[in-house]
């Protein structure tokens, strides 16, 4: 018989080597085996067990295997509600975003009233928000679902303990889709097409309220506006500014380039 790939290149290894190939072979297969034996992976506790077993020692793989085992050949189990659970975390441990994300959200509908839905709804909002590019030239649009979750979470659960970190959370997102809003507003007004420069400003204000640089959004919103023949606007604009931000220098470069105020 002629001699395998692995016998072949086997073969090549220093005695050295080859044991340690062996030793480190074994101790595989007599891992798995000892994991296996541990536990009643006949019953819903054991094949759990085992799961979690798997997660602790990162084979994240056979973790997620084993807790869908648990959910649907123990359906009625009082551990398969649970197993449901781990599977996201398990995907969300393992940074897949979009697994974790599809997880939770099956959860969240089929577990409305879960006493742990507060901790789904948050872990929700954090897959989408994971899921976001590192920079804003790219496409932002999973933002705006992460922010729906984490004002979900606020709204529903005011006492939870993820409420602080969901909010922010929001805020690093909505400085996401400020930040391109204002790269585009600004790209407008550079090329001088003040009408299409004011609708983006305008549409970062009243979608980003909360927006860090309003006090930028609001002195370029009335530099458009003035420069489009807006003047009613130009003026509401710059009240805005004055009253919201009266000691910021977007305020001093208003007064300078305007005058007095509105």
């Amino acid at each position: 018989m002629a001699p395998t790939s692995s016998t072949h290149s086997l073969a090549h290894l220093r005695p050295s080597q080859a044991l340690f190939f062996f030793v480190s072979f074994f101790l595989l297969i007599l891992s798995a085996c000892s994991s296996n034996e541990k536990f009643d992976t006949n019953t819903p506790e054991g094949l759990f067990k085992l799961a979690e077993e798997y997660e602790k020692d990162e084979r994240y793989e056979d973790a997620v295997m084993k807790f869908s085992e648990v959910k649907n050949k123990h359906p009625y189990s009082r551990f398969a509600t649970e197993a449901e659970l781990r599977v996201a975390d398990v995907q969300f441990k393992r940074e897949s975003y979009i697994e974790a994300q599809y997880a939770y959200q099956t959860f969240k509908e089929l577990h409305p009233k879960h006493p742990r839905i507060d901790y789904v709804t948050y872990r929700l909002g954090l897959s989408y928000f994971n899921q976001l590019p590192p920079t804003i030239d790219r496409d932002l649009s999973l933002a705006d679902k992460a922010i729906l979750y984490f004002d979900e979470l606020t709204a529903s659960f005011p006492k939870s303990e993820f409420v602080k970190e969901s909010q922010e959370k929001k805020l690093a997102a909505i400085k996401m889709l400020g930040d391109k809003e204002l790269y585009i507003a600004q790209f407008y007004f550079k090329k001088k097409q003040y009408d299409s420069a004011l609708g983006r400003y305008e549409g970062l204000l009243r979608n980003y309220p909360r927006y860090e640089q309003g006090a930028l959004a609001l002195l370029g919103a009335a530099q458009s506006a003035h420069y489009a023949g807006e003047m009613e606007k130009k003026q509401r604009f710059l009240r805005a500014l004055y009253a919201q931000h009266p000691s910021s220098d977007e305020a001093g470069r208003a007064r300078a380039e305007f005058g007095s105020e509105p």
